[in-house]
Parts: structure tokens; sequence; C-alpha cells
């Protein structure tokens, strides 16, 4: 290729990848302006109104709308509450649903293939439709001591269903990456006397960190999120609140102070926002099994 040429091929790639920068400028502020107009309000003082336009940028920087969800009576039930029950459901449903799916991906069984129909069935059947039946069920388990309406309006219940929600979608996601994983490498271990304890605990966990790791990310934002199943399961438990609750219940009957709103949904959105800064590095990651079999 001569000189000029090349000259020519790299100006015209210069451009392209200038253009390719200004569209995803232009829809990151398109996309964010939403978010931006939320940061602006929750700093004004509103009387049940939105201003009209919106602002991007706040008149002033007025924290009374954030010191007022902070001194909430039941803020730091609400914020305990959805740190305890998010904690808890991620710890348990990852470690079940990792179980779930080595259980689908290296061990052949009966009805193997039939089975996980069935776990794909589920994911098509929206929440709501199952919400009556759980609390059925959580309600007629009475041999709990102290707890008369059963699991209903407890911890337990509502992680109980969480999980139990959870762990077909988390299957699922991690049957296809544990397949990735050279059997080669859970041979090795058999040869050297190894059942699937070890293969799972030091080979399959192991290589899928950076899977499961994502996973729990994204579960542990639905959990921190979740609002419905919450509602119905312990909404009317005061000591069980949770943060989505509690942002609801700011909206009011006839009118609604919208800075408030907006402050409480920053509030909620600070965890997950520095959740992902710092785990942005540690999502999936493809090739981690090249070269540990040879060919």
């Amino acid at each position: 290729m001569s000189i000029n040429k090349y000259q020519k091929f790299k100006t015209r790639d210069r451009i392209t990848q200038g253009f390719i920068w200004l569209f995803l400028l232009i829809a990151l502020f398109i996309f964010s302006l939403p978010f931006l107009i939320m940061i602006a309000s929750s700093f004004e003082e509103f009387s049940y109104v939105l201003p009209y336009p919106p602002k991007i940028f706040p008149t002033s920087l007025d924290f009374s709308a954030y010191q007022y969800i902070i001194t909430q009576h039941n803020f730091l039930t609400a914020l305990k509450n959805s740190v305890i029950n998010t904690s808890i459901t991620v710890v348990i449903a990852v470690f079940i649903s990792s179980l779930s799916a080595y259980g689908f991906s290296r061990i052949e069984f009966p009805g193997r293939e039939a089975l996980f129909a069935v776990y794909l069935f589920t994911l098509m059947m929206p929440g709501f439709l199952n919400i009556i039946p759980q609390f059925i069920v959580l309600k007629n388990i009475t041999f709990i001591p102290g707890l008369p309406n059963g699991l209903i309006g407890s911890r337990f219940g509502l992680i109980l269903i969480y999980v139990a929600t959870s762990i077909c979608g988390n299957t699922f996601f991690l049957r296809g990456f544990f397949k990735t994983v050279p059997k080669a490498l859970s041979e090795s271990v058999v040869v050297d006397g190894g059942g699937h304890f070890s293969i799972f605990f030091r080979i399959i966990l192991p290589l899928s960190t950076p899977a499961i790791g994502t996973m729990g990310i994204f579960a542990l934002q639905g959990f921190w999120e979740e609002y419905f199943t919450a509602k119905v399961l312990v909404g009317a438990n005061e000591n069980m609140i949770t943060l989505p609750l509690l942002l609801q219940r700011l909206n009011g009957e006839h009118a609604t102070r919208w800075e408030w709103v907006f402050a409480a949904s920053i509030l909620a959105l600070i965890p997950v926002i520095i959740l992902f800064i710092i785990s942005q590095k540690k999502l999936v990651i493809g090739g981690l099994t090249q070269g540990a079999v040879k060919e």
C-alpha cells in the first residue's frame, strides 16, 4: 500500500471514529437527561407541582429534601432491612444456583433436559401471577413458634420467596458458562481420585468467578429494588419495611412532594451505583480457560 493510500485510509478511519464518538456522546446525553433532571429537582422546593420546563441544573443546592428523608423515623429501619434482606438473599441464591447449574451442566441423570425445560417455563410466567399461591403457602407454614401468621410479614418468608424465584433464571445464566469449562479439567480431578465436590469447588467455582460475580451484581440490584413481593408479603409489618416501600409511601393520595421522591430515589440508587463502579472490571470475561488443556 502506498503512503498516500495509507494516509487516506487513516484519515477516513479517524473521521469514522469521530462520528461514532459523537453519536455515543449524544446518546449518552439523551439517556442521561431524565436522571440529570431528577438530580436537579431533588435540590428544589416544589408546591406539589414539577417545574416547567424541567431544569438540568438546580437553581440552588438545597439539601432539605435529603434531610427530610434521612430524618424519617423509619428510614434507618428500611435501610437496615434492605441491606440484610439483599445480602442474605444474594449469598444463598448464588450458592444454590451455582450447585443447580453444575448439576444441569456436568451430571447426567434421567430427565435432566425435561426438568431444565420446566425451569425455562417458569421464567416465562409473570411474577404477579405467582404471588397469591406464594402468599397461601407462606401463611400455612405455621410450625415455627412466634409466627402466628405463618411466614407472612417475616424476614425469613420474604428471603425464602426471593431465593426460590431467582434460582431458575440464575441457573439458566450459569449453566451456559459452566459448559464452556473444558471437561478434561474435570476428568483430571476424577483421575486423581476426586469427585463432584472437588470438581465444583476446585475447578468450576474458581474459573467461573466472573460469571458468578456478574450474576451476583444483577441479583443484588434486583433484590435491592424489588417492591411488589415485599409489599404483599411484609408490607403490613412496619418493622420489615424496605427502601422501595418507603419510597412508595412518599407518593401522596392527592398530591406528591416530588423533591422528596427524587431525593429518596437517589439515596436508594447510591449503593447500586457504587457497586457497579467497583465491580465493572469484574464482569464476565471470556477466554479464561484457553490454554488450560493441551490439544
